[in-house]
């Protein structure tokens, strides 16, 4: 019995540490536009401006940090798997703020409040080279 709940603190702990630096990401593929076979996330370049090399748009890969522990390192393998899916050779990244993302409501049914949840946003747009 007490081996077990040794097992349960221990999984309790990694899941507290662990759950703590997160990024979840979403990709949006553009409508009408190509697809290609996922490619290797190690080869996509993480880019701050558009390349002069010609390229196709494939969609938008957004990120979303669990915090602000998170790092960048993190943040942009998490890109990186993200447009793989994509089948991108390189992000572009267009849009790196703190916006609300979520609400919720607390304190009783006749004083109610809502409060917002801010958090930072990431968007970048996955490109193929041509």
């Amino acid at each position: 019995m007490k081996s077990i709940f040794i097992l349960n603190l221990a999984l309790a702990g990694i899941l507290f540490l662990t759950g703590c630096k997160t990024v979840s990401t979403s990709t949006k593929q553009y409508l009408g536009g190509p697809t290609y076979p996922p490619s290797n996330p190690a080869n996509i370049e993480i880019l701050r401006t558009q390349p002069t090399r010609p390229h196709v748009r494939l969609g938008e890969v957004q990120a979303e940090p669990s915090s602000d522990s998170v790092g960048a390192p993190q943040i942009e393998e998490a890109i990186r798997k993200a447009a793989a899916k994509l089948g991108a050779d390189a992000v572009v990244i267009v849009y790196d703020q703190t916006q609300i993302t979520g609400a919720f409501v607390s304190g009783p049914w006749w004083g109610r409040s809502v409060n917002t949840v801010t958090g930072r946003v990431i968007i970048g747009v996955a490109i193929k080279y041509t």
